[in-house]
């Protein structure tokens, strides 16, 4: 098995573009608006006049506690289509900051891609911490059975909506609102095997039944229940984290004591953005990544 570390850039995209940051937020078009948004880390100065950045349509304003809200300079919708190769999604302002689209996992997208369409044989892939479900509909778009799990009913019927957006609805994909780790022992349990795993858990977060996720606590045992549905060929298992106190190579020295004995690639790094002004890259994540 082959290892190294890689930092992943997003290819030019159209509809996605960091266009500043600096001074604790960054300002992002999504589509045809241009949204300022919090960051936390760094606070290099910004590269563009703060008249541009006045420009923006929208503005996430923090109210204390993590906690905020959108302010709006001119009429928006409550979402709006964008586009990625031939995918399609919804991007809204949700209360917490996002819009719904990590334009920063686009290179995970097409990496899976490529691996479901030059595999030959049929793949099923498990998607845990799905979110809105953008890399659902990769894996689906390039031929593979999908099964997307996350534990809010909201962001869950936002995937389904993505999914009709895209043209992907009659395509094999299984949509269910559940705890991972619950939902992966009864699998297990079922007997049921998968090629590729795709793991993007938050630092904290909250099953549909009230189980807590810590990150720190809670990974490893994830780790451990996902060994056990893992098939006997596998083809990819692909890991991003937002962890700040974890690093590329704790989550590379996990996958690489799990998937060692099959040989393969394995990857680790940061996921990061460049913007169009300045030469300060954004690194917005870790991960790491296996394939055969």
């Amino acid at each position: 098995m082959t290892a190294k570390q890689v930092n992943l850039i997003p290819q030019n995209w159209q509809e996605y573009e960091l266009l500043d940051w600096g001074d604790g937020a960054k300002l992002e078009r999504y589509g045809g608006f241009v949204l300022v948004r919090p960051h936390q880390g760094v606070r290099w100065q910004r590269t563009l006049p703060a008249k541009t950045w006045e420009k923006a349509d929208a503005v996430f304003e923090l109210t204390g506690r993590g906690n905020g809200r959108w302010i709006t300079k001119r009429n928006m919708p409550d979402e709006w289509l964008m586009r990625y190769g031939d995918l399609a999604f919804y991007a809204r302002l949700t209360p917490f900051r996002h819009t719904g689209i990590f334009p920063e996992q686009a290179p995970h997208w097409d990496w899976m891609m490529k691996k479901i369409r030059t595999a030959q044989r049929p793949v099923n892939v498990l998607n845990l911490f799905a979110y809105t479900g953008i890399a659902s509909l990769a894996a689906a778009s390039a031929g593979a059975s999908v099964t997307h799990v996350d534990s809010s009913k909201p962001t869950l019927a936002w995937a389904k909506e993505n999914a009709q957006a895209a043209g992907l609805s009659d395509r094999p994909i299984r949509w269910l609102q559940d705890d991972a780790i619950k939902f992966v022992r009864r699998e297990a349990r079922r007997g049921k095997k998968y090629e590729g795993i795709i793991i993007d858990p938050p630092v904290f977060g909250h099953g549909p039944e009230g189980e807590v996720w810590r990150f720190p606590q809670s990974f490893l045992t994830l780790i451990d229940e996902c060994k056990k549905i893992l098939a006997e060929q596998p083809l990819f298992v692909v890991v991003t984290a937002y962890e700040t106190n974890e690093s590329p190579m704790m989550l590379h020295d996990v996958l690489a004591d799990w998937l060692g004995k099959f040989g393969g690639a394995l990857t680790a790094g940061e996921l990061i953005l460049r913007p169009s002004t300045g030469h300060h890259l954004l690194s917005t994540s870790i991960y790491a990544r296996w394939s055969e």
